[in-house]
């Protein structure tokens, strides 16, 4: 019989925690013919990264995954074989009853947020707390082999790299989404939290002597680069030009199309957890704008992360890159470290490439759990 999976997802951060677990969801049914139900419990914010889904529907079949909404009063449901706490959310006590109650316990698995820390590779797959006698266990991804991986559909860098060497389906997609950069301009996503740095990179790039096309998806950096242009409020399909910077806002778009926006760019600005891991597949230089946590714990896991994607870079490219990112994360001026990072672009971008392939030859985070709860059974 196929094993039943329940995933639980808090929308905590709009977008990171539903991004991961329905690209998880999807992944078991499409290449592991699990049976998967998807609790969420905010379907608008799901809304945005999959339009297809109806927020008013407590119940609802999307690409073979069962998408229930989260009830603040739980009904009575069985559990499922192998039960998923998305990013240590809390499950509800009547399910945890449930799980209890069942014949054969269920796995239950806390899969935990991403990060490059040493400590994640002893953690991973360790028991954690009992309730009832069902065993909860840790699952990290992460991008050592001791770890669960990355999430990393079939075929995915193959897709990309047939995307990326047919220079007309760019331009057919960007032209999808209302693009048209000028020809050697370079092509630039910003997806980020607010940031006072942005309007210092901002002025960098309209400095600079090659033309750049920035495209920003709505979200929460927006009113940063609204406030540098000093104009009407930017709207989807509206460019705003200062010298050799054109500022172009994107509405939100699916996944697969944000996959396709970040392989178009030369280079993608991200944030949270989800786009981190997409714009790694891109194979293209990117910035990373970390989640930020108290007490600056957040920084640890940037440094972490940085030590082991720069430890092959000469150390000229090691120095631009990791003062680019700390720039970012600090808040503070990126006029100069971007144009040091420049110095260095063909080893960055070629760095890029690399790490891709590297991370890609690893077992995926979907085909390991699904392997984890084989081994268990």
């Amino acid at each position: 019989m196929k094993a039943s999976w329940d995933i639980f997802c808090s929308v905590v951060d709009n977008y990171g925690d539903i991004g991961v677990t329905w690209r998880l969801a999807r992944q078991l049914v499409a290449e592991h013919q699990c049976v998967v139900r998807l609790w969420v419990d905010d379907l608008r914010a799901f809304e945005k990264i999959c339009p297809q889904i109806d927020s008013q529907k407590a119940s609802q079949i999307q690409d073979g995954v069962q998408v229930r909404h989260w009830p603040a009063q739980w009904p009575d449901e069985a559990a499922a074989d192998v039960v998923i706490a998305a990013f240590a959310c809390q499950l509800p006590h009547a399910y945890m009853d449930a799980m209890a109650d069942r014949a054969r316990a269920p796995l239950w698995l806390n899969l935990d947020y991403l990060s490059a820390e040493d400590w994640v590779g002893g953690c991973h797959g360790l028991p954690s707390v009992k309730f009832r006698g069902v065993q909860k266990y840790f699952f990290f991804p992460g991008f050592q082999a001791d770890t669960g991986g990355l999430l990393r559909e079939a075929g995915l860098l193959e897709q990309r790299r047939d995307f990326q060497g047919r220079p007309q389906a760019r331009l057919d997609f960007l032209k999808s989404l209302g693009v048209s950069p000028v020809a050697g301009s370079r092509l630039i996503s910003l997806f980020a939290y607010e940031n006072a740095g942005v309007a210092s990179w901002l002025q960098a790039l309209a400095d600079d002597g090659q033309p750049t096309h920035l495209l920003v998806p709505e979200g929460r950096v927006l009113a940063d680069v609204q406030r540098w242009l000093g104009e009407e409020p930017l709207a989807p399909g509206c460019p705003q030009v200062r010298q050799s910077l054109t500022v172009q806002v994107l509405p939100f778009v699916r996944q697969e199309d944000y996959d396709r926006l970040l392989w178009c760019c030369d280079f993608n600005a991200v944030r949270g957890e989800d786009s981190f891991v997409r714009a790694q597949w891109a194979g293209r230089p990117m910035l990373w704008h970390i989640y930020r946590q108290d007490e600056d714990i957040h920084l640890d896991k940037l440094e972490a992360f940085l030590g082991l994607y720069t430890r092959t870079l000469s150390p000229g490219a090691k120095a631009a890159v990791l003062a680019l990112w700390q720039a970012w994360n600090s808040e503070a001026s990126m006029a100069e470290p971007w144009k040091n990072l420049l110095q260095y672009w063909p080893e960055v971008a070629a760095h890029a490439e690399q790490w891709c392939l590297e991370q890609g030859s690893q077992p995926d985070l979907a085909a390991a759990l699904v392997q984890f709860y084989l081994n268990w059974i």
